[in-house]
Order: C-alpha cells, then sequence, then structure tokens
C-alpha cells in the first residue's frame, strides 16, 4: 500500500454504510459457504477442545493460533474479492504471517487490557480502532506499531460510526450464540468477510498494484 494515499484518505475521512457493508459481507459468505462454515467449525472446535480440556493451555490458542487462523477468513476474503479460485488449505496461509500476526494482535490486545485498567472508555477505544491493525499487517506490509496506528488513526476519523458497526457485529454473533451457538458458523465468517469489505473500501485508492492476494500484500 502507498502510505502517502493511506495519510490522503485519513485527512480527509471516511465514511460508510454499515448496511452496505454488511451486505456485500453477506454476499461474500455466499460465495463457498460450506467451506466458511467447515472452517468455522474447525476453529471453534479447536478452541473448545483447549477451553475445556486444556485450559491451562488455552493462551497457546489466544496468542499463536487464534490471530493466523482469523487471518485466513481474511485472506479467503480477498480471494473473493479479487474473483481468484481458493481452497480448504488456503485458509491456514495466515500462518505464512504467523510471526506478524502474532505481534500486532499481542501488542495492540495488552494496550486494549491496561485500556481497561485505566477505565474501560480507553479500552473500548482502542478495541475499536485497532479493527484494521491485522490487515494493515498483512494487506499493507506495515510493521505492528504503524499498523496500529494507521489502524487507530483511520478509525478516529469516524469513530462512533465504527464503533456501530462493531457493536452491529456484536449482536448478529449474540444472536448466533442464542441459537445454541450453531448460528456462530454464520454469524462469525460474515463477520470477519464484512471487516474485510470495509477494509477494502476504504483503502482501496491506497493499493499500489490490482491484486492484493497473500502472494503479494503490497
Amino acid at each position: 500500500m502507498d502510505r502517502g494515499k493511506l495519510e490522503s484518505i485519513i485527512s480527509k475521512g471516511v465514511d460508510f454504510e454499515i448496511k452496505d457493508i454488511l451486505t456485500r459481507g453477506w454476499e461474500t459468505f455466499r460465495v463457498n459457504s460450506m467451506m466458511h462454515i467447515g472452517f468455522t467449525f474447525l476453529l471453534m472446535f479447536v478452541q473448545f477442545l483447549f477451553t475445556f480440556f486444556m485450559e491451562d493451555y488455552l493462551f497457546i490458542f489466544t496468542i499463536f493460533l487464534a490471530p493466523a487462523l482469523v487471518t485466513g477468513f481474511y485472506l479467503i476474503a480477498n480471494r473473493i474479492s479479487q474473483q481468484e479460485f481458493f481452497d480448504f488449505p488456503d485458509y491456514f496461509h495466515g500462518f505464512r504471517y504467523w510471526l506478524a500476526v502474532i505481534i500486532v494482535n499481542l501488542i495492540s490486545s495488552i494496550l486494549v487490557v491496561l485500556g481497561i485498567f485505566l477505565f474501560v472508555i480507553p479500552a473500548i477505544y482502542l478495541l475499536v480502532s485497532y479493527m484494521f491493525c491485522l490487515l494493515f499487517t498483512v494487506f499493507g506490509g506495515f510493521e505492528f506499531w504503524t499498523s496500529m496506528e494507521l489502524s487507530r488513526r483511520l478509525v478516529s476519523t469516524n469513530w462512533f460510526k465504527f464503533f456501530l458497526f462493531g457493536l452491529v457485529l456484536l449482536l448478529i454473533n449474540l444472536a448466533g450464540i442464542l441459537t445454541l451457538g450453531v448460528g456462530l458458523l454464520f454469524t462469525i465468517p460474515w463477520s470477519y468477510f464484512s471487516v474485510y469489505v470495509l477494509f477494502e473500501e476504504l483503502t482501496r485508492d491506497a493499493v499500489i498494484v490490482n491484486s492484493t492476494s497473500d502472494d503479494d500484500h503490497s
């Protein structure tokens, strides 16, 4: 991504329609939806195993596995956006960025936790502001602090709108939980795809090349 163009986007500010982003996120989910459901089931199953049978090692999943697995959703969304072929192993390409996504996820999470100790409001602010830090790391190729700051500054141009967007995603996933958790197989990928759609929409003008696939993320 072109840093100068990103700075221009941030300086101008951003806006978006939540309904439109969610609709496009759902359309992304509908492309080979059974494969998305299968990967989500696998992710949930692994988390279940760690939570209930390896509780003392849950940190392994949270710190070392989850960031790369979540990145898989974004990489698949990118392939769908570029109308590129993808298969089930492609969900695991997030591990190609393993160290980078671990670092940015860990540091941003630590800052959010520190925000909780400084009262809840700073934590909420940072939680929303760091919405795109993984995406800037993977598709922008930036190091962790630059990714976090670009995400924070971009979101801060219209923070309350992003907060509402995040709140809607939270409510969607709560509805998934209320269906005995089965609905999460749909709402989790839908949520991540919607975040990707929003990121792509806002940063489109800063992309240097036509394709931002996981093989070329400059």
